[in-house]
């Protein structure tokens, strides 16, 4: 559109910019997605070469905020992960999302919406796997975008956030849950390498101790987990990592799902760095994924080609 003086100008409703991407041909289309309550979160869409619509994997990283300077980092620095995605025929999506809220997901309910004066009126505000849920939503009305044919990967709290949408959500076909730090789905009760940060009153997990699932699996509140996965019919692809503080918890995810009958794929690999599956550059300014790297992502691309292409 233009303003009433011939200038190009942006529609303020529909806010789409597409910037180059650092070493690649496929440029990104940075947007803003409306949520269930009316604000907007940032997202990076790029589309790969050839005849659409395609199938899509909207990727997660950790916690939430952040904004459009993280999908902008992301989409530069981090998306060699997305690019073999893109060579493999799919549409990629950096997402950002709402920061998480300390255990919310535990103490209240199901989100809720009515009316008041003729204006929406909900329950709580939304959580952050929530907005990936609405944004989901939005990408499937995109004519780039096969609608039936979405996938997610989520890293660390990104992969905690697939269980929590695949069991309120069914409309994304397959997910990938890298090092899914999902303590607080699984009801999980932390020993004392928990600290509460005595500055906030805030339960601090960063150094919690959880390798073993002999010693995680009395510690979930098992009626509660297994309740929130009971409704899950999506496909799942726990991904652990051998070496993670918290590896005992990413077994016990899957060995839940396993047990409960779901469509559910186990695979740990042998890295220093969690979240090994996003490949960043290195101080030289180029992607140099190891051996492990390409591995997880050519295992990640080949779960997904199974529920999306076939």
């Amino acid at each position: 559109m233009t303003s009433n003086t011939g200038a190009a100008t942006l529609d303020p409703q529909h806010i789409s910019v597409v910037e180059p991407v650092r070493g690649s041909d496929i440029p990104v289309r940075l947007m803003y997605v409306e949520l269930v309550d009316g604000v907007y979160a940032p997202i990076g869409l790029r589309i790969p070469k050839g005849q659409g619509p395609f199938p899509l994997v909207m990727f997660a990283s950790g916690n939430g905020g952040g904004g459009m300077a993280i999908v902008r980092e992301h989409t530069q620095n981090v998306s060699w992960t997305q690019e073999q995605f893109l060579k493999a025929g799919y549409a990629v999506v950096w997402l950002r999302y709402r920061a998480e809220v300390d255990y919310a997901y535990d103490k209240i309910g199901k989100l809720v919406s009515d009316t008041r004066q003729r204006r929406q009126l909900l329950n709580r505000g939304p959580l952050e796997y929530e907005d990936v849920i609405a944004i989901a939503e939005f990408l499937k009305t995109l004519p780039e975008i096969d609608g039936n044919r979405l996938g997610y990967m989520g890293m660390s709290h990104g992969g905690e956030m697939a269980l929590k949408i695949a069991s309120e959500y069914h409309g994304i076909r397959a997910m990938v849950a890298n090092e899914p730090a999902a303590h607080e789905f699984l009801r999980l009760k932390p020993d004392n390498t928990a600290k509460i940060n005595p500055a906030t009153g805030l339960l601090d997990v960063e150094k919690m101790l959880m390798r073993d699932v002999n010693k995680v699996r009395p510690r979930i509140t098992e009626e509660v987990a297994a309740e929130r996965m009971r409704p899950i019919a999506t496909p799942m692809f726990v991904q652990g990592r051998n070496t993670d503080e918290l590896q005992g918890i990413f077994r016990v995810c899957y060995d839940l799902l396993a047990e409960l009958g779901k469509d559910a794929k186990w695979e740990s690999y042998e890295h220093d760095v969690h979240g090994f599956c996003y490949v960043h550059r290195n101080d030289k300014g180029d992607y140099a994924p190891d051996a492990v790297q390409v591995q997880v992502v050519g295992d990640s691309i080949a779960f997904f080609d199974k529920y999306l292409k076939a």
